[in-house]
């Protein structure tokens, strides 16, 4: 009897782990009985949001936006299954009567099934409005309003309907498991330094566990939120078996790089999705952690006493996966310098997931839910591309107004699958207009960084996946003899655009290092070439009469330039359209003769301006001398 319950319990495991949908994360009953439910996901580089919407009936359905809870100004959907078979509406309601059927059809259903007594409809629409009775979708909470009959007569639905607020775009569920506890790892009365940029490292173990236990939720525990700028916590390997405290990257604590956990500068807590956690104790093993704290204390106050740290919530109740993070980007390292005076400098950082089996013995693709996107004060946009089979198939994430003091992980709407072989590439935008000196890639906040933290499962021992351009490669390409040289080049240049450009374009076109680092600090080095970025469309207004093809009437691309949002990622995306596709070309003579030919557009490459050296410039590049040729050797291994 004990054995078939067992079976039991776990065929009901399995069941319902296979009801999991990826293109469809987020969950919540709308009432209080929990006879609706509704269940989405969304994409927002492509501009769209997926619904289910389960009701217990087998009459008409209803769901819908409010403005203020109510039916005036609603816009809202209408679907059943009847004697006559589906039917689905796109509506919108003026009053407290029957809802009027929009002129413009900007729902599409996906499909509509009532089967024991419920009724199942799944339709997509776009996330912004499509017609003047659409609302559209916003990072705000909204007012999402229900109702439902008992028959396939859509008449008045007396109290069988609902209201409730939810941000659907920003939805981050608050669990409150029955047998769930919490822990925190903090600094403990630590004096801050009087110090511009400070980094702290404490090297401790986490409480054990007899069994394992999956954490669901993290919360940052701040006391001194003016001088905080960000939390990670990594695991360390076995190697590391001491406690310890000390100034950051200054030794033993470098061991540690499997990251677990990051807080960044006006982020909030953190949910994990249902499917996965992140696990502590039982058969993951009794390790220790460092917690890096990164004080930024630009007034260099004293006698700062500092507690800050994370709050885990866990639970005995096992997720089906375990959670992991990724740290992709550029690798922080000497080696790599943003010039001033630039106001949209691009730089570039590329993970190779092909070499992910050369570090571990058994690989997997990686299900990735959330991303938390890093640069520092320089920082204007970040976007993760996603190639396969040397070619763009999506955007993981894009911020085109990131913005230093609102740093979080934030839900990608739908998991998106990383195959073993794809390459991930992180490329970060920068404004240095009002700089007058280099900006190098560096730990301080007036330093730079381009890091894409990537929350997946299920979790491999992976720290790292990183890249830099080849020091030797750009030393040679701009015309410099050796690193003193190109030190002094970089120093003494005059940037205007023209030599932005073509710096920029160097970096670019030039191999990179690309390095993947396991948990045990084992590495795999490798070359590649940074690909480029190509536009993934968004989603037209749905509609029965959608675009069915990719070969747009001219009539259609003209609405479509005059109706598109235009704003700096559209307009960049569009701009590299125009270039990366076929051009016609025209010859034609003073007898009007004409010759018709096709061709593509080349890259500017460099034009190296000749080196000046000055014993005023040679002195002060003694140091990044040093580091750079640290780096070269680097590459080297």
């Amino acid at each position: 009897m004990v054995i078939l319950s067992l079976v039991l319990l776990l065929l009901s495991v399995q069941w319902s782990w296979a009801q999991e949908d990826p293109l469809l994360p987020f969950s919540e009953h709308l009432d209080l009985e929990h006879k609706v439910r509704l269940k989405w996901g969304f994409d927002k580089i492509k501009g769209t949001i997926l619904f289910e919407l389960t009701v217990n009936t087998s009459g008409w359905v209803g769901f819908g936006f409010s403005p203020k809870g109510g039916m005036t100004g609603a816009d809202i959907v209408i679907g059943g299954v009847g004697p006559k078979g589906i039917y689905f509406t796109d509506r919108h309601a003026v009053g407290k009567s029957i809802p009027l059927v929009d002129k413009q059809q900007n729902y599409k259903l996906l499909s509509l099934k009532e089967s024991d007594g419920k009724t199942v409809m799944k339709f997509q629409r776009s996330i912004g409005s499509c017609d003047e009775n659409d609302l559209p979708i916003t990072n705000l909470p909204m007012k999402l309003i229900y109702a439902y009959g008992q028959t396939d007569e859509i008449m008045y639905h007396s109290t069988r309907r609902g209201t409730k607020q939810l941000n659907l775009l920003k939805y981050m569920p608050r669990v409150n498991l029955p047998n769930s506890n919490f822990f925190d790892i903090t600094m403990v009365n630590f004096t801050v330094p009087a110090n511009h940029t400070y980094y702290h490292c404490k090297i401790m173990k986490a409480p054990t566990f007899d069994r394992k236990q999956h954490i669901y939720r993290i919360e940052p525990v701040i006391t001194n939120i003016d001088v905080m700028h960000h939390l990670v916590l990594y695991r360390c390997p076995p190697s590391v078996t001491e406690p310890l405290e000390v100034e950051c990257y200054t030794g033993m604590d470098t061991k540690c790089i499997e990251a677990v956990a990051v807080w960044g500068v006006g982020g909030g807590a953190f949910e994990f999705p249902e499917v996965a956690g992140l696990p502590i104790g039982g058969n993951v093993g009794d390790f220790f952690y460092r917690l890096e704290v990164h004080y930024n204390n630009p007034n260099k106050s004293a006698g700062r006493v500092d507690n800050s740290g994370l709050r885990f919530y866990y639970t005995s109740k096992l997720r089906q996966h375990d959670a992991g993070v990724l740290i992709t980007g550029l690798a922080v390292a000497p080696g790599y310098a943003i010039p001033p005076k630039a106001k949209s400098f691009l730089t570039y950082g590329l993970c190779d997931t092909a070499y992910i089996p050369k570090v571990l013995e058994t690989p997997h693709d990686l299900q990735v839910f959330s991303l938390m996107l890093h640069t520092h004060l320089a920082g204007r946009k970040v976007r993760v591309g996603h190639f396969r089979g040397g070619k763009q198939i999506d955007f993981l994430a894009a911020d085109e107004n990131y913005d230093f003091e609102y740093q979080e992980a934030t839900n990608l709407g739908k998991t998106k699958t990383v195959k073993l072989g794809d390459k991930l590439l992180v490329e970060c935008t920068y404004d240095t207009e009002k700089r007058s000196t280099l900006t190098w890639g560096a730990y301080s906040t007036s330093d730079e960084m381009c890091l894409a933290f990537l929350f997946y499962y299920p979790a491999m021992n992976l720290g790292t996946c990183v890249s830099l351009p080849n020091a030797t490669t750009l030393i040679s390409k701009m015309g410099a003899k050796d690193t003193a040289t190109w030190l002094n080049m970089m120093f003494t240049k005059t940037w205007n655009d023209m030599s932005i450009n073509q710096y920029q374009q160097t970096l670019k076109r030039i191999d990179q290092l690309v390095w993947i680092i396991n948990s045990n600090n084992n590495i795999s080095s490798n070359t590649g070439l940074i690909p480029d970025f190509t536009v993934i469309p968004s989603a037209p207004c749905m509609s029965d009469s959608a675009t069915k093809s990719l070969a747009l009437p001219s009539g259609t691309w003209r609405n479509m330039m005059l109706m598109k949002t235009w704003n700096d990622m559209s307009i960049n995306q569009y701009q590299q359209t125009l270039k990366r596709i076929d051009q016609l070309i025209w010859i034609i003579n003073s007898n009007n003769n004409m010759s018709s030919n096709t061709g593509l557009i080349p890259d500017f490459t460099v034009i190296p301006s000749a080196p000046c050296m000055s014993d005023s410039a040679t002195k002060s590049l003694a140091l990044l001398s040093l580091l750079l040729c640290l780096a070269v050797q680097w590459a080297s291994f």
